[in-house]
């Protein structure tokens, strides 16, 4: 089994947003207006694309957003091992901090990765989120 991370085509990771994220959702609706400026990571298993993440970089503060695993590989440190790599991007990249509006379900993964919850949650599409931070 070949494990690599890489930048991944938008079109895919647009199919894999969708697919994991919002399945009723169409392609148009999980593009994000800034996706053309974003820097897309994903990573693959023997060539197949299991997961990715978008990062955006902003006066030194690193975003991460639409991080998403497919179902059948999740809960095998997959996306475990995208986000200890984009926290490593954001280091060597010299931002101050990393972030992201995470679903608050998810809240307990972020926090093993030294983030925490900043201001109030909110819902939008259906899911409940909140801002975390880390400084780096």
């Amino acid at each position: 089994m070949e494990k690599l991370i890489k930048d991944a085509p938008l079109e895919d990771v647009l199919e894999m947003r969708r697919e994991v994220m919002y399945p009723a959702f169409s392609i148009g609706q999980v593009r994000l207006k800034d996706d053309e400026e974003g820097n897309h990571q994903g990573l693959y298993v023997d060539d197949n694309l299991i997961a990715v993440i978008s990062v955006f970089v902003r006066n030194n503060i690193m975003q991460f957003r639409k991080f998403a695993t497919k179902e059948a590989f999740q809960g095998k440190g997959y996306g475990t091992e995208l986000l200890e790599y984009v926290m490593k991007l954001a280091k060597d990249r010299h931002c101050n901090s990393i972030w992201c509006n995470a679903r608050v379900n998810a809240k307990k993964f972020y926090e093993k990765f030294g983030m925490q919850v900043t201001g109030d949650t909110w819902v939008q599409d259906g899911y409940e989120f909140i801002k975390m931070v880390k400084q780096l």
